[in-house]
Parts: C-alpha cells; structure tokens; sequence
C-alpha cells in the first residue's frame, strides 16, 4: 500500500526511546538536577483515533465503522448512523426498536466534518519549546505525532465504509484525499510517492463508481489511476500492478459496454507492462499469475471478435 509508511508507527520514536533507556541507565544514580534526558509522550487522542489504532469512538458508526457520513438520527430512539447503513434497517441496530422514520443529523454531521479536517492534519513537534510543556523533574518532553497522515487516515476509513458497502461515504473519504495529493503535486509534480498515492486511490475511486454502477466515471478514475502511474519506473513490482489491474478493469467495463476492439487494447497493454516485468522478476509467482490473467483475458476477446 502507498500508504504504509505514514500508516506504520513512526520507527524513529522507537530509536529514541532506546536511547532515552541507554541515557538514563548511565546516568542512573546521579542528581535529578543534572539529568538531560527527555520523557516522551505518548499522543493519545481522546477520542480513540489515534495513530496506532482506529478504535471506534463517539462519531463512528457501528454498522460500517468508519467515522459518519451524512449523520442520520432513528426516531424515536435517536441513535445515530450513516444514512447509507441505516436506510437498510427496519429496526435499530443498537436497541431494537422499530424505526418511525430516520431525520438528518446536521449538527453532529458539522461536528464530524471538523474533526476530519483538524484531527487528520494536526502535527507536533518532536522537540517542544514551550516552557510548560515540561515534567515536574524539568525534563523537555517530546510529544508524539497525534494523528496519521491525513491521506492515510481517510483511505483507511473509506476502506471501513466500502467493505460495509456504504459507498457514498467511501467515495467521499476518498474524493477528499485525491484533492490533497493534488494539490502537494503542484509543489511537487513528479514525486513519485505521491504519484503512487494518487494511482491506487484514483482506481479505488472507479471501484466506487463502479460498484455505484456508474461506468462512465469509473472509467475515467481508472484512466486517470494508469496516467498518473505511467509517470513513474516501471521497475516496482507494486506499481505495475496496481498499474495493469487498472488497464484491466477499463478493458472489462468496455468488455460489458460490447468494444471489444476497446477491450482488447487495454488488456494488451496490461500483458505487454508484465511481460516487460517478467525479465527482471522471472521466479515471481504473482507475476506468473498475473501474465496468466492478462493472457486469458486477451484469448477470451479474440474469441470474441472471431480471432482464434
């Protein structure tokens, strides 16, 4: 995933936690006075949506467990949801009680929308300056990270909303993190990680559009995922196939749409991106696999257009 390495605890706390160990063990013994060692704080967020976790707090909903998505109150019990998991249910998931009606939640939802936007972008320093940010014993305290990376915070929580098939909150989730990797790629037009990013979340979008059964749009973040992927070396295994998968689905919706011809070119250029890998990584069984799936693919519309 591209989003593994902001996902993933930050290594460098762990290093400086044995540090602090190694430090305070040579020092042991000696006055408190002339300790220079820091204490580090673990970040917690009240709510449970920390970065090492995603528990489910007080703006989740328990059918899809991601954070809510258009705030939806059950009458008369009042329990809330996304709209898209309730309308599902005749009765209340919590408590059973049979649901008169379901009223749009906006204040909560306006209370959700805040806390995307600050909680997933706050960022402290490692080093504190502040004089009170200090324990009784004067050592500076070092303040963890309080969130995830904001990219890796909202694909994670689409991800929730679109296995629990809530789609709208998933493509939302979503739509919000394509605009931020954007607008980092006007800074930074061709870096490659970000690149990455932008590819896999762009083919998770089609599969929104796709599961929505609007094939038009689905197509066209799909595209959009092959052009921003074809950017990079085409030497990572992850990206190539992250890479053909999207040259395959464009080539199965036009498969479904009767352009064969369409079809046909998508998935030839997806076997001819893994041939091209199957030089380097020959012993990979995946890629096998893969260059398998492409071939079969292509046989099936040749079959189909009377080219056997």
């Amino acid at each position: 995933c591209p989003f593994v390495k902001v996902a993933r605890p930050d290594d460098a706390s762990s290093k400086r936690s044995e540090n602090q160990s190694k430090h305070t063990g040579e020092h042991e013994g000696k006055a408190k006075n002339e300790t220079v060692d820091s204490s580090i704080i673990e970040a917690k967020c009240p709510l449970g949506y920390d970065s090492r976790s995603f528990k489910l707090g007080p703006l989740s909903c328990v059918i899809c467990q991601a954070l809510l998505f258009e705030s939806s109150k059950c009458v008369p019990c009042s329990h809330v949801f996304c709209k898209g998991c309730i309308t599902r249910f005749n009765d209340c998931p919590l408590c059973g009680a049979d649901i008169e009606k379901i009223e749009a939640d906006n204040d909560l939802q306006k209370v959700v929308d805040r806390f995307i936007d600050g909680h997933a972008r706050i960022k402290r320093s490692h080093a504190s300056t502040d004089a009170e940010a200090a324990v009784s014993d004067n050592k500076p305290v070092i303040y963890e990270d309080v969130s995830l990376d904001r990219g890796a915070f909202l694909v994670h929580h689409a991800m929730r909303a679109f296995r629990a098939r809530n789609i709208e909150s998933a493509k939302s989730r979503l739509s919000l993190c394509v605009t931020d990797i954007r607008e980092q790629l006007e800074a930074s037009p061709n870096n490659p990680e970000l690149c990455s990013q932008l590819g896999a979340v762009l083919g998770t979008l089609g599969d929104c559009c796709r599961a929505m059964g609007d094939g038009g749009s689905a197509i066209t973040y799909f595209q959009e995922s092959v052009d921003a992927l074809s950017r990079l070396p085409t030497q990572d295994m992850e990206i190539i196939h992250t890479l053909c998968v999207s040259l395959n689905k464009i080539g199965d919706l036009k498969y479904y749409d009767g352009d064969l011809q369409a079809s046909k070119s998508y998935y030839s250029r997806s076997l001819e991106y893994r041939h091209n890998a199957m030089k380097s990584h020959s012993d990979s069984p995946s890629l096998t696999l893969d260059v398998a799936v492409s071939l079969a693919k292509v046989a099936d519309v040749d079959k189909g257009l009377g080219d056997e």
